[in-house]
Formats: structure tokens, sequence, C-alpha cells
């Protein structure tokens, strides 16, 4: 029987995309389902009554594809108008793919998201992210053997055969390192007496987030993420509903004792922040929050001692200071004192060797690539 993809346009299509995973994935021990209304208003679909205001200046649409009665993949073609703006580069994304093992039904996919974009304007389609480099992205490709840290993608080995078979190429890795406990006493002691005279040479101030004004810290702690990503490949900074939506997220997910600021005359300047690994607790509840997934997904959240380092940023006019150096050294006792047991710092892109070799003169392992492809569109 003929394959053919269709545009998820109504209620039914879009059903049958937000579950084609769980067919994908049935059996697989270290798939984690993203949280069912979260992918829901990322992918554009406002049937759960909420849609990611990423949409408020972008397009995304998307297609399944069909054998028969049976869903066989699925792909979103991204137009990313602050993308455009930013770079006038003529890339526009594709994200959410999840296909069964098979060129042919991939090559249906990428065409017809290639064929949107290119009516869109674009000439070059790149992927996965989803939707952005503000979310989630990037093909796993290497570190199959440990599962995914929340919020990190994960995809069967056979997508990569997949999507270079189709004429993709490398544009950028991206890695994700763990840093085993043991090795945090002795950074300490090494950075202590440096971080002591940055202090004293700078008169910059540590402090955790502010739990009475717990949304405005967020906010701000966002805020310096857009500052200090300015020339990052492929950053596009995110808008001001973007990051209120973000905070309101972030601010119920987060622990306070595992944020740190960094404020230089008064002012924040810098922050790390952390998050407990919350994707065994969504496996156990199969992605959904409601009615009572929500409970079991953030009760007691502080017994997670599995956590992802998932920012550390200063802004550009501070960066020369050594606050960075700040803002790391104070995590690390915070980590002992909350009995963490495994640490993932990620993500780290390939070409920011100043993170990565910091990352590995401190111990860290390199254990996972993601991998950001490109292909010309026609």
């Amino acid at each position: 029987m003929s394959i053919r993809v269709v545009a998820a346009q109504n209620w039914f299509y879009q059903k049958r995309f937000l579950d084609f995973p769980l067919q994908v994935y049935k059996g697989d021990s270290c798939w984690v389902p993203q949280l069912r209304i979260d992918q829901a208003g990322l992918v554009g679909f406002s049937f759960f009554g909420h849609r990611d205001p990423f949409y408020i200046r972008n397009l995304c649409q998307a297609f399944i594809a069909i054998d028969g009665k049976r869903t066989v993949g699925r792909i979103c073609a991204i137009l990313n108008r602050g993308h455009l703006e930013r770079y006038n580069d003529g890339v526009g994304f594709f994200g959410f793919f999840e296909c069964v093992d098979s060129v042919e039904v991939a090559k249906l996919l990428f065409d017809t998201a290639e064929e949107w974009l290119k009516n869109n304007g674009c000439k070059i389609i790149r992927g996965p992210v989803n939707p952005s480099l503000n979310h989630t992205l990037g093909l796993l490709i290497e570190g199959f053997d440990k599962k995914p840290a929340f919020m990190m993608t994960y995809n069967p080995k056979y997508y990569e055969n997949l999507v270079e078979r189709n004429g993709f190429a490398k544009s950028q890795d991206l890695y994700a390192y763990w840093g085993p406990i043991s090795m945090l006493p002795e950074v300490t002691a090494k950075l202590q007496p440096i971080c002591d005279m940055i202090k004293e040479r700078t008169g910059a101030k540590l402090r955790t987030v502010d739990t009475k004004n717990f949304q405005r810290d967020v906010e701000q702690f966002l805020h310096i993420y857009n500052g200090s990503l300015a020339n990052t490949w492929g950053f596009v900074p995110m808008a001001e509903e973007e990051i209120k939506e973000m905070a309101f997220f972030l601010r119920r997910l987060m622990i306070p004792e595992l944020t740190t600021a960094v404020e230089f005359n008064g002012e924040m300047v810098g922050a790390s922040f952390a998050l407990p690994d919350y994707n065994p607790r969504i496996k156990a509840i199969n992605g959904r929050l409601f009615p009572f997934g929500i409970f079991r997904l953030l009760w007691r959240k502080e017994n997670i001692k599995s956590i992802r380092v998932i920012s550390t940023n200063v802004l550009p006019e501070h960066q020369m200071m050594g606050l960075g150096l700040l803002l790391l050294n104070a995590m690390v006792p915070k980590i002992l004192e909350n009995n963490i047991t495994d640490v993932e710092f990620s993500w780290v892109l390939e070409s920011n060797t100043f993170s990565r070799g910091s990352l590995e003169k401190g111990g860290a392992i390199k254990t996972k690539t993601y991998r950001v492809y490109d292909k010309q569109i026609g």
C-alpha cells in the first residue's frame, strides 16, 4: 500500500502525531516520553489550551506519514523568523522527527518539510530542533548506553542512517559531560584560592535565587542567558513572552539551593542553575500531568539525587573577570550538601572550546554526542 504524508491540521491527525513515539519506542527502557501538554504546545497545537509563545512570530507545520491505517513517521517544518532576521542565511528548520526504520519513509517526510520551507523562502533545512535552539535539539549519535537527562533528546540508533542517507551533513555537534562526584572536593580545593582572589579584586557577591521574588529572579536569569549567548552559533534571543513562559515553567522545577547568581556593583550579571533529573518520574507518569501526574512529578523534588547543570552564563561585558569560575565553584558545595550522586553538564557546543576545556580540565567526561544537520534545499 502506498505511503502518504498529510498535514496534521485537525485534532484527529494531531493526536496521531503526539501518539506516534509510543509506537517507535515501545519496549525501549531508555526512552522517556515528553510531557504531553508541553509537546503539544511546542509543536504549535492548541487543543490542550496552550500554545508556546515561540509561535507569536514563528510558524510550524506538522506532518505525519501514513501507511494504510498505520502511522509510520512524523516531522515538523519550522520557519523561525527570528533566526532569518538575525542571520539572513535562508535557513529553515525541521524538528520532532520520528520514523520507522525506512529510508524511503524518511525521504517522504524530509521532502515534504523541504517543500514547505522552500515555499516559505528557505534555501537550507537544518535540524533537528524542537522547535529552536532554546529548546531541545540534536540527534543522539553517541552515548546510547546511558539514559537521557531531563530535557535532552533521545532517539534510536538508526536515525543517523535515515538522516544521512537523505543527504544531510553535519553542521554542529553538541556534547554532554558527566561529572564524577569524587572529583568535586579536589576541584574546589584547587579553585578556592583563585575564586577568593577574584572576589577580592572585583567585589563580586554570590547569592542563591531569592525565594520571595522567585519569578523576578528566574526571569533575570533568562535575560542573562539571552545577553550572554549573543555570539554563540545559531543563537536567537528569546522574546519577552518566551522568557516569561520559560520562567513560569522553570520556577516550579528549580530547587533554590541549586542556583547561584553573581552580582557586580549590586547588579546581577551572571547566573548558574541546575535542575533535578525528573525523567524517571516523567516515565512513571507516562508523560501525563493530569489528573495526578503533576503531584507525582514535583512531590519532594529535593529527594532527586541526579541533576543536570543547564546554564552558567555571564553577561559579555563581565566575562573576562572570572565570574563564571565563581559560579561553577559555588555550585560544588551545594551539590555535596544535597548528597547529589550524578551530575550532567549539557549541552556544550563543539565550537565552545573554552567551556569544553574547563570541564575536561576539571575531570568531566564526555558521554554523549548530539548532531545538528544541514541540507541544501533543492
